[in-house]
């Protein structure tokens, strides 16, 4: 169960790379779970190396209802620590191939299927499973299965978790299905690697402006935009893009351990 917030609020603590808590309608989740310190992270023979750990470690994360794990075949994503953390967690919603992989651990959610949690003080949280494209088209073969999320309730602002997505057109096929959203958590950051030679696996900065506004989003808070060495956009130039595109108040950029609470859609 969450920390106590305003009614209809949204609080998300930024943890580092695409970690991040959500407190929302009395509940908590957490977002792709990253523990594990800097260092070199080999996946067959190429590596992918971590500048900087997490803000907060798995015993600093109170009680957690639910994990979003958009997917785990790349550990930039769920790490070492993470996969500990998934062995104990009360719910994990996950790919298909998430699923294969870990076992009953992970509850698969297609595509605008919804699962619904119990809100404490009565109703449910819904979280619908939205698709994501980890890079360019015709890609999906070398980068894997990976989701996003839509979580949203009564009363209570409607949010986009991104998830590794590269492609507007997902973007826009989301905002035509879900409607309008009010908080987007985006996760951004150029993300180049060779496994896609001269392509990116996230959002660049333009983009996730562009995003923002294809969505309607009120606020947006980027996240899996540092601490890799495979990112090649970062803070600055999210700064720089949602200036160029006049959605300056609308951007929320936090540092690790940074909690922020925003306020209802009404």
């Amino acid at each position: 169960m969450s920390e106590s917030i305003s009614p209809g609020a949204l609080a998300v603590r930024y943890l580092g790379g695409p970690t991040a808590t959500l407190d929302i309608g009395g509940v908590r989740l957490l977002t792709d779970p990253t523990f594990d310190p800097p260092g070199d992270y080999p996946i067959g023979e190429r590596k992918l190396v971590k500048t900087a750990g997490p803000a907060v470690a798995t015993s600093g994360l109170g009680p957690v209802d639910a994990v979003l794990l958009s997917h785990d075949q790349h550990p930039d994503n769920l790490d070492r620590a993470g996969r500990a953390y998934l062995d104990h967690a009360d719910l994990v919603l996950s790919t298909a191939s998430a699923r294969e992989r870990l076992g009953a651990t992970v509850t698969a959610l297609p595509n605008w299927e919804t699962f619904e949690l119990p809100r404490p003080a009565g109703g449910t949280l819904r979280i619908t499973g939205v698709p994501a494209q980890h890079g360019p088209d015709g890609t999906e073969h070398l980068v894997g299965e990976v989701t996003g999320f839509v979580v949203s309730g009564g009363g209570l602002p409607t949010v986009y978790v991104s998830g590794d997505n590269a492609s507007l057109d997902v973007v826009r096929a989301i905002a035509e299905r879900m409607g309008p959203v009010d908080v987007a958590l985006l996760f951004a950051g150029a993300a180049s690697t060779p496994l896609v030679p001269g392509g990116f696996l996230t959002l660049p900065s333009d983009q996730a402006a562009q995003a923002v506004e294809i969505l309607g989003a009120r606020h947006v808070v980027p996240l899996h935009f540092e601490h890799w060495g495979h990112f090649t956009q970062g803070a600055d130039t999210l700064v720089d893009a949602f200036e160029a595109a006049g959605l300056t108040e609308r951007l929320h950029l936090l540092k690790p351990g940074e909690r922020i609470e925003l306020q209802d859609h009404s």
